[in-house]
């Protein structure tokens, strides 16, 4: 198995190269390489998950008979020009520019601040897909940004890359779909130049065969001694998926399994959730009092997250907390070769073309695309008007709360008219495209220690 996974690695690292952005420590990295991708550079802002990125990309591109890059992972924010520089590759010259951007400014766990918090940089990848031209590119992030409180957002990011010439595509995947055992929904983006976007296909998941929690853990739960009958009893009780294993941040303290919610239905699976034990069970184990259970391991929360399988060789570096952040901030590995496998047909065309809807018809929000279009401003009535005779059918309040959404990421300009009636156009986008005058860089600055 492993020696035909490197083989296809080394048959395509001539076309497929892959430049990653904010890849962590290597989830997605481990999984685009399985599928045949061959990393030309990596970035990632935090020390310790670059250095457990470095050492691994290293060692898989060794086994392969690839000679890595000097520079193969660089450390520091992404968007900085003194951290690398996008434009020192030719056009069209990577076939994947590929990143997991950061999520807090999307989760319905945070304040959804959008283009408004310093981490956003979502709609800056989408401009430096327009820089590097790559042939696809691959963004993933949290089910948040799928939501209605978005959808400006997204029909933004659809009109930018129509108007560099990609055909991009949105879809909500499980990560227990792939063999993952927990419940890890991601929301993702695939934009590929027109030749092979009509190859693309989502990759095929099979719900409902992902091993349980107990399953996939009993042999870690008895490497320490724990009793037979201990552990049987454990895993018959640990007899679901996990809920979201989250990372935390350096804003919020040490390693703990998440929040309230989390914590109660890792109760219900016999976990201890207020934090991450150093070993596994003791012979003479017993609960902390009031605990439903033992803690994980960083092992065994690696486990859980996808490092398992053909993804078990994987060495993460640093201190506990570190180590338990690298793991629970990353993309499934199996999820990541899932995708890299779909992408990567497409490139090398393979299978039947299939029709293609023109993505630039695709309307996320209405009321976005209706003033964009528009020369003057409408009022809330005009909106319902004008889009009544497109067949969209809104009431009042429904576009008075997609036009606060919008006031979010967008410079929302309100005009009174002598009526007394507030007439509404669009204006810039405030998310961070590279601007050298955005608030991005001062806020980037100010919480740098904490940002994770």
């Amino acid at each position: 198995m492993r020696k035909e996974i490197a083989m296809s690695a080394a048959e395509h690292k001539q076309t497929l190269e892959v430049v990653e952005i904010c890849a962590g420590a290597g989830g997605q990295s481990f999984g685009l390489h399985r599928a045949g991708f061959t990393h030309r550079l990596a970035i990632e802002l935090d020390v310790h998950a670059a250095h457990t990125l470095e050492q691994n990309l290293r060692r898989l591109l060794k086994e392969d008979g690839t000679e890595a890059p000097e520079d193969l992972v660089r450390v520091g924010d992404v968007a900085d020009p003194d951290v690398w520089d996008p434009d020192a590759f030719e056009k069209g010259e990577i076939a994947l520019l590929a990143g997991g951007v950061p999520c807090p400014p999307f989760s319905i766990a945070g304040k959804q601040l959008g283009s408004s918090d310093e981490r956003d940089l979502f709609a800056w990848a989408i401009e430096l897909c327009g820089r590097m031209r790559p042939k696809a590119l691959l963004l993933e992030n949290v089910r948040g940004l799928s939501a209605n409180r978005f959808s400006g957002y997204r029909q933004a990011v659809l009109d930018k890359l129509h108007d560099f010439g990609y055909i991009a595509f949105w879809k909500l995947l499980n990560a227990s779909d792939f063999g993952v055992p927990q419940l890890r929904p991601r929301f993702v983006l695939v934009a590929l130049q027109p030749e092979y976007a009509k190859y693309f296909r989502w990759p095929e998941g099979r719900p409902g065969d992902a091993p349980t929690v107990g399953e996939i853990l009993d042999d870690l739960m008895r490497e320490n001694g724990w009793s037979d009958e201990e552990v049987d009893a454990w895993v018959a009780k640990a007899n679901k998926i996990a809920p979201t294993i989250v990372g935390g941040s350096k804003k919020h303290g040490g390693a703990d399994l998440g929040p309230t919610r989390a914590k109660k239905a890792w109760a219900e699976l016999g976990v201890d959730a207020m934090g991450v034990a150093n070993h596994a069970p003791r012979p003479d184990f017993t609960p902390t009092k009031g605990a439903p259970g033992p803690k994980l391991t960083t092992k065994m929360v690696a486990r859980l997250q996808g490092w398992h399988g053909e993804f078990a060789d994987w060495d993460f570096l640093g201190l506990k907390t570190s180590v338990y952040r690298q793991i629970g901030n990353a993309f499934p590995p199996p999820v990541a070769k899932a995708l890299g496998e779909a992408i990567r047909d497409a490139l090398l065309q393979k299978g039947e073309p299939i029709a293609l809807v023109e993505t630039s018809s695709t309307i996320h929000d209405p009321v976005y695309r209706l003033l964009r279009q528009q020369s003057r401003p409408l009022t809330a009535e005009q909106i319902i008007t004008k889009l009544a005779r497109t067949g969209v059918f809104m009431d009042q309040p429904e576009v008075e709360r997609r036009l606060n959404h919008l006031s979010h990421d967008f410079d929302l300009q309100k005009t009174e008219r002598k009526s007394g009636d507030l007439a509404y156009s669009l204006g810039q986008f405030k998310a961070f495209v590279g601007q050298d005058d955005h608030q991005r860089h001062d806020l980037f600055t100010q919480y740098r220690t904490k940002i994770s």
